[in-house]
């Protein structure tokens, strides 16, 4: 039944348009971080939590459904207040592409533990309270298919409002940096992540580009054969000394290796691209 559901959703996803931005990201000239064009990534959302009377910006997260963003467990604490906005590229202005949602349910993964952040898992789900208005400053992300692995060196880019630099300012306006993945047997050396990096994650980067606090569960966006962006990590650590420390990419928990638990919680994703087409 789950497999039905599963070709389902990406035959229906493919008639949406996923991962078909109307602007088109620039990836010709990424040597680092960047201000990315705008609304070229239209998936990426702002998770934003309360604080006093004012939210803020803390995480970065995935569209992938009309009322499901994706995002990691880490940014989920229990007791806060959060919103989504999605539409946002530059933080420092009302640009009227901006729309905000509240959240109506958050699903983090059972088995994400934050004490134990090397274990994985590392991924929530968040229901909106209700559907964006989809337009050229707001679409859905690509699912990738269950299992998919990525090739060494497949160039992926990260997008999002993190920090510039270790303990560096965070920017106004969207940044995007290509982070090429790092398969898993480099990943795993010792004098690389070791032991602390799962099958379950994806690596890229590992040079002088990573992401920094205020990326996590933003996308690893990669360009599919087809043609169409997907969603195939979230942003899940980096090191603890530096952001861009040398043999320690970025890791990001494996969308493909999550697809059955993901599409277990929102089957309703799947029945509303249905009811649309």
């Amino acid at each position: 039944m789950l497999q039905t559901f599963i070709l389902l959703l990406l035959q229906t996803a493919y008639v949406f348009g996923c991962g078909t931005p109307t602007v088109k990201p620039d990836t010709n000239r990424i040597v680092n971080g960047v201000d990315a064009r705008p609304h070229s990534w239209p998936w990426q959302i702002s998770l934003q939590v309360k604080h006093g009377s004012r939210y803020h910006h803390t995480c970065g997260g995935t569209l992938i459904g009309p009322r499901w963003v994706l995002t990691a467990g880490h940014c989920i604490w229990p007791g806060d207040v959060y919103r989504v906005v999605l539409g946002e590229h530059d933080m420092s202005q009302q640009e009227g592409t901006e729309q905000i949602r509240d959240i109506l349910r958050i699903i983090v993964h059972p088995k994400w533990d934050i004490d134990h952040v090397a274990n994985g898992n590392d991924l929530a789900l968040l229901k909106l309270d209700k559907s964006p208005i989809m337009n050229d400053s707001v679409g859905v992300a690509c699912l990738p298919e269950a299992a998919e692995i990525l090739t060494h060196g497949t160039p992926c880019y990260i997008s999002g409002w993190g920090n510039l630099y270790t303990h560096g300012p965070m920017p106004d306006k969207l940044q995007q940096a290509l982070l090429p993945v790092v398969e898993h047997s480099v990943c795993s050396r010792s004098d690389w992540w070791g032991i602390n990096v799962k099958s379950t994650m994806i690596c890229a980067g590992g040079d002088i580009v990573a992401g920094c606090n205020g990326d996590s569960g933003g996308p690893l966006n990669c360009l599919g054969q087809d043609g169409r962006w997907y969603v195939q990590g979230v942003t899940s650590f980096v090191s603890s000394r530096v952001c861009n420390e040398v043999k320690k990419p970025t890791v990001f928990t494996r969308t493909s290796a999550f697809i059955d638990c993901i599409l277990k919680n929102y089957e309703n994703v799947m029945i509303y691209y249905i009811q649309i087409n």
